[in-house]
């Protein structure tokens, strides 16, 4: 079944604290690649049938009026995943 991926991002003016927390821990652990972390959320919206430009409309109206709350957050992806498998480096 193909899936709707949406992905929100703090915008880059609002502090993270989750995201320093993160970046700190990495320090800890021994992982100095990183100079800094932003945390942000992922839903996966799976749809029945075909995914149709309306379904994907109603998809970025919902990232837009629910799944973000726009006075702090980006939706930074509204897009479609045909492969039933989702993971990492898709």
């Amino acid at each position: 079944m193909p899936r709707i991926i949406v992905d929100v991002m703090p915008k880059p003016e609002i502090l993270d604290p989750q995201g320093k927390a993160i970046a700190g821990a990495l320090q800890r652990l021994g992982q100095t690649g990183f100079s800094a972390v932003r945390q942000g959320k992922r839903f996966e919206l799976t749809v029945e049938g075909e995914v149709t430009e309306e379904i994907l409309e109603q998809a970025r109206h919902a990232a837009d009026t629910l799944l973000s709350n726009p006075v702090i957050e980006d939706v930074t992806r509204v897009e479609v995943v045909k492969d039933a498998t989702i993971g990492v480096g898709e």
